[in-house]
């Protein structure tokens, strides 16, 4: 039997296509179902079957097609770029070109197919941060109509949207869904478990700060505990109580806008963004149209609280890190905790958790259980109950309106394939970035929990939903993001103080959102700035933007882990 599919690596995580041209079936489908699923599918065999079946006869009018599609460049992504796309052409004939580029790069095509019109890419892993918008904009295919329409015949019967945990993110105000997430992950606190339960250093930290070491609930214990490690020698190395980057790079910017102003307290109380003030600082009036960034139209993204958020960032970046920090990127500093050295990130995505449990790094056991853990983030002194507490990132696949509809209809049965119930658990084991509740809950997930550092607690704790993207306020992504970097960048450097530098953010915010205003390209979605008031005037109402605390510094405040994780169950 010369089947198209074969393994080329002992566990399975390489495709080769074997002859052409290629015609698709059956045999190729169980030989992958066999080489590379396994027993790591939620679904039993003869339903894997049932699935792959429906997809051989779907694929029939588009076999011979070359698609192409593009995502960010992280682990889960390679593994489908690198395995699931093989071994989808292998099984329906449709060849895939996955292209993996930085998250950027991915927003700057996505931005020039939507000005343009010109076809880039068949389908986008676009992260649910762009809800606004393509709600707005209309240049997304939403899926809700698709797949009763144009999209019906190619969208699988056993595809399941109510399995899938990261809708309410993909989903607009209209109630229609735009994006079917491929990839979640969220950013946690991460800390050396073993360090934070020694004796020694817990008799030290009580005896010096009055309280016990554990998981900051707040800013104020998050600092204390940032301050005692800082310069400890533990294991030979000089050890840092805090991890962070200040480069001025478009991954700065990623680094506020996905929620440390909402954990420190900016923004308004909802779920899953607060409203009317989200955590960009934008606010909303009744209908979801942006009216302001500035205080003076009644935003928050130079607000007291927005402030104190970047003043702790900019003092513990030097304070407290690494001197290196200052000047990297998010992809160099991802990897700094997993040398052994940091004591504790607030700011840390569970996207690395792949990396961080590898075989023989400085932060893993001999018998492959994590020295680390991961919990929530502390939250600021403006922070109150009922606000979200983090960022979740949800990488989505995204149909463009300018795809031709049979380009468009190939590429959805990649993404569907990619989602599915038969491929979602064994791409779960590897990426660890979950997007459904029958692969989490699923036993495997339960035999490997310890080795995962919380990570399985986390994602099956009702707790989750206080993390969640940015949210339906923000009316053009791609305009706006770029100038979050530019501008805390200069409050990282020292070029602006925190006050000048959101000053200026916030201005400049307010200038996009008036020439999309003008434009009048959102209809009556579109902007519709206030006149500006005396800043006292909106300090003084309820809610966000708040005044100045007299006192920025809470009652430190911990949480013994063990305590925590039995809280979740």
């Amino acid at each position: 039997m010369n089947l198209r599919y074969k393994s080329t690596t002992a566990i399975g995580l390489a495709l080769a296509i074997l002859s052409s041209p290629v015609l698709a079936g059956m045999e190729d489908a169980r030989a992958f179902l066999d080489a590379e699923i396994g027993d790591l599918s939620v679904l039993d065999r003869s339903s894997q079957e049932a699935e792959m079946q429906w997809l051989i006869d779907a694929a029939k009018p588009y076999a011979g097609m070359e698609i192409n599609v593009v995502s960010e460049t992280i682990g889960t992504h390679e593994y489908e770029s690198k395995v699931l796309a093989p071994a989808f052409e292998a099984i329906t004939g449709i060849k895939i070109t996955h292209d993996l580029i930085g998250e950027g790069d991915v927003v700057e095509k996505l931005q020039t197919q939507m000005q343009t019109g010109q076809n880039i890419y068949d389908a986008y892993v676009n992260d649910s941060d762009l809800i606004g918008t393509h709600w707005r904009y209309q240049q997304v295919r939403n899926l809700t109509d698709w797949m009763v329409g144009e999209g019906a015949a190619v969208t699988s019967p056993t595809l399941d949207l109510e399995d899938f945990i990261g809708l309410s993110f993909t989903t607009g105000p209209d109630d229609k869904l735009y994006q079917l997430p491929t990839q979640q992950f969220a950013n946690l606190y991460w800390f050396r478990y073993d360090w934070f339960t020694d004796p020694t250093f817990k008799a030290e930290f009580l005896e010096k700060y009055g309280y016990d070491l554990g998981v900051p609930v707040n800013w104020s214990a998050y600092e204390d505990i940032a301050e005692f490690f800082t310069g400890k020698e533990i294991d030979g190395r000089t050890v840092y109580g805090n991890m962070d980057y200040g480069k001025k790079d478009p991954s700065l910017g990623w680094r506020f806008t996905d929620a440390w102003m909402s954990m420190a307290g900016m923004g308004d109380v909802g779920e899953p963004n607060g409203l009317p003030v989200d955590e960009w600082g934008i606010r909303v009036n009744e209908n979801s149209q942006a009216v302001g960034s500035c205080v003076a139209r009644g935003g928050a993204t130079n607000s007291p609280a927005a402030v104190y958020a970047i003043e702790k960032y900019t003092e513990w970046l030097h304070a407290y890190s690494p001197p290196s920090a200052a000047g990297m990127v998010f992809g160099e500093a991802g990897p700094v905790p997993a040398q052994g050295a940091i004591a504790q990130q607030m700011f840390w995505y569970t996207a690395f958790t792949a990396d961080m449990v590898k075989e023989g790094i400085p932060v893993m056991n001999d018998d492959g259980t994590p020295k680390w853990r991961m919990a929530p983030s502390p939250h600021g002194a403006y922070w109150e109950e009922g606000m979200k507490v983090g960022y979740q990132d949800a990488g989505s696949w995204t149909l463009m309106e300018s795809t031709p509809v049979d380009r468009a209809q190939a590429a959805w049965l990649y993404a569907q394939f990619v989602t599915s119930k038969t491929v979602d658990l064994r791409k779960s084991h590897v990426g660890l970035t979950f997007i459904r509740e029958s692969t989490i809950n699923h036993e495997s997930f339960t035999e490997r929990s310890n080795k995962l550092g919380g990570l399985v607690e986390f994602y099956r704790s009702p707790a989750r939903i206080q993390w969640s993207p940015t949210g339906t306020n923000v009316p053009d992504y791609p305009k706006l993001a770029q100038l979050w970097w530019q501008n805390i960048g200069d409050a990282s450097s020292g070029a602006k103080s925190a006050q000048e530098a959101l000053d200026s953010l916030c201005a400049e915010q307010e200038k996009v959102l008036a020439r999309i205003e003008r434009a009048g390209v959102q209809g009556d979605l579109g902007p519709l700035l206030n006149d500006e008031s005396d800043a006292d005037f909106w300090l003084s109402q309820p809610g966000s933007p708040k005044a100045k605390l007299a006192n920025e510094r809470e009652e430190p405040q911990t949480i013994d882990y063990d305590e925590l994780i039995q809280s979740w169950k």
